[in-house]
C-alpha cells in the first residue's frame, strides 16, 4: 500500500523483563524457540504488505540490529525498506524522553518519505494483526487518529490506557494507566477497553501534535500521556477493535489474541501457549508466514531406545540443532543448539539456545537464557527457598537464568 510509512517503537529497557534484558533491548528478547518479540509486529506489517518501515532503537541494541540485519534486509526494490534508526539525539543533547518525543526526533526522517498516513506502533508484543484492515477502518471515519483496542480484565487496567467509546466507536474517554477506578465496558464491570498501544496517524495531524507537544514544558512527551488526551477531545479519535481483525487461514479462537510479555510471567505465559493442543497464536499458519533468522544447523535429533533411557520430547516444540539424548522433554520450548543429557527431565521450560543441560538434571517451569551449561543432577525448580538463594524467581515462581551461566560448576 503506497502513501504508508510504519514507525516500530524498540527503544523500551524492559527493566521488568530482566534479567532477560540485562544484555539487549526487550523486542529482541527469543521467544517460543525460532523467534525474536520484534518478529511478530514484523511479520503483521510484511505480510500486510506494508515494506516502509523504520525501526526505532535505543537501549541495549546491539542484538536487535545483529538480529535484523541477518534477517529484516529488504534490497533492490524501489521505495520498500525495513531500516532499523538507532537513537541520535536529532533534537538536542538527550535520549528519547518518551514514545512521542521518539518519533519527535525523527520527523525529518518521516518527511523524507512524504507519507500519507503513518503507523505507529509498538516492537514488544505478540500477535497478529492485519494492519490494512486497521487502515481501512482509519480511511472510512473522520479519523485524525486511529488507536487499536482490545479488552482486558480490570484488574490490568493499571497497565494500560483505558478507553471509552460511543456507538460509532469514537473515544470519548481515555485514561493512562489509572491506579483506581478505571472505566469499565459498559455492561461488563470485570473488563476495560485498553489501548494496544498501535496508532495510525494522518502525517499532517501527527506532525502538528509533536512539534506542539516538544514546546510544552509540562509534557512528559508520550502517545498515552499526552498526545491522546489533547486530541481525542476534539473528537477527531476513533478506535479500532482489534478482535475483528481476520487473517486468512487462522482459527477462529485466535481472534483477539494479544500478549503484552512486559513481565516474567506473562512471557513465560505466551511461551507456553503455544505449546498447548490448540493454541491461541498459530504459529504453523501456511497463509501467513512468521519470518525469523534460522542459523544453518541440522534437523533436531532423538537418540536412545531403552527401558531406563529414551529420548523423547511431549507436547513440546524443539528447534533445529537440539539433541534429547536419553533424556525427556515434557511441555517445553526448545531453541536452537540445545543439548539435553540422558536421564535428565526438563519440564514446563523456555530453554533459548545454546544450552548444555547436564546428565541426570530435573528443571521444572525455569526461563534458561542462551549459552547457560547445567552441570549433571542440578536440581532447578524444585525447592523454592534454595531457587530464591541462587537465582531470580518471578512472583509465579518461574526461575529465571541469565544468559552465559554455568550452575553447579
Amino acid at each position: 500500500m503506497s502513501g504508508i510509512l510504519s514507525m516500530i517503537l524498540a527503544g523500551g529497557e524492559g527493566t521488568r523483563l530482566a534479567p532477560l534484558t540485562g544484555i539487549r533491548a526487550k523486542p529482541a528478547v527469543p521467544f517460543g524457540g525460532n523467534y525474536r518479540i520484534i518478529d511478530f509486529v514484523l511479520n503483521n506489517f510484511v505480510n500486510s504488505d506494508l515494506l516502509q518501515i523504520f525501526v526505532l532503537t535505543q537501549f541495549k541494541s546491539h542484538s536487535l540490529l545483529k538480529h535484523m540485519s541477518r534477517r529484516w534486509r529488504v534490497t533492490g526494490l524501489t521505495n520498500r525498506f525495513i531500516d532499523p534508526i538507532p537513537a541520535q539525539m536529532q533534537t538536542g543533547k538527550h535520549w528519547y524522553q518518551g514514545t512521542a518525543d521518539a518519533i519527535y526526533q525523527n520527523l525529518e526522517v518521516i518527511n523524507g518519505v512524504d507519507p500519507e498516513v503513518v503507523c505507529v506502533f509498538g516492537g514488544d508484543h505478540i500477535y497478529k494483526m492485519d494492519v490494512r484492515q486497521m487502515i481501512q477502518f482509519h480511511n472510512d471515519n473522520p479519523a485524525k487518529l486511529t488507536v487499536a483496542a482490545i479488552p482486558v480484565p480490570v484488574e490490568q487496567a493499571h497497565q494500560f490506557g483505558v478507553i471509552e467509546i460511543d456507538e460509532n466507536h469514537k473515544m470519548i474517554g481515555f485514561q493512562e494507566k489509572p491506579k483506581a477506578n478505571p472505566k469499565t465496558i459498559p455492561g461488563n464491570p470485570n473488563m476495560v477497553l485498553a489501548s494496544m498501544g498501535n496508532y495510525v496517524f494522518d502525517a499532517a495531524t501527527l506532525t502538528d501534535c509533536l512539534l506542539r507537544d516538544a514546546e510544552n514544558p509540562d509534557s512528559v512527551h508520550d502517545f498515552g500521556h499526552n498526545i491522546i488526551p489533547d486530541l481525542y477531545k476534539a473528537g477527531d479519535v476513533y478506535v479500532y477493535d482489534f478482535s475483528q481483525n481476520e487473517i486468512r487461514g487462522e482459527p477462529e479462537q485466535s481472534k483477539g489474541y494479544w500478549r503484552d510479555v512486559g513481565t516474567i510471567d506473562s512471557y513465560y505465559e505466551a511461551n507456553m501457549d503455544l505449546i498447548s493442543v490448540t493454541p491461541p497464536i498459530d504459529l504453523y499458519n501456511r497463509y501467513w508466514p512468521l519470518r525469523s533468522y534460522h542459523p544453518a544447523v541440522p534437523p533436531a535429533k532423538f537418540v536412545h531406545d531403552e527401558a531406563q533411557r529414551t529420548g523423547q520430547a511431549i507436547s513440546s516444540m524443539v528447534s533445529g540443532g537440539c539433541i534429547v539424548s536419553g533424556s525427556i522433554v515434557y511441555r517445553s520450548i526448545l531453541g536452537y543448539n540445545c543439548h539435553i543429557h540422558s536421564h535428565a527431565y526438563v519440564d514446563s521450560c523456555v530453554i533459548m539456545g545454546g544450552n548444555d543441560i547436564g546428565r541426570g538434571s530435573r528443571i521444572r517451569r525455569a526461563i534458561i537464557d542462551k549459552n547457560v551449561e547445567i552441570a549433571p543432577n542440578t536440581v532447578i525448580g524444585e525447592d523454592p527457598e534454595q531457587d530464591r538463594q541462587r537465582f531470580h524467581v518471578s512472583k509465579e515462581g518461574v526461575v529465571v537464568i541469565p544468559k552465559g551461566s554455568r550452575i553447579g560448576f
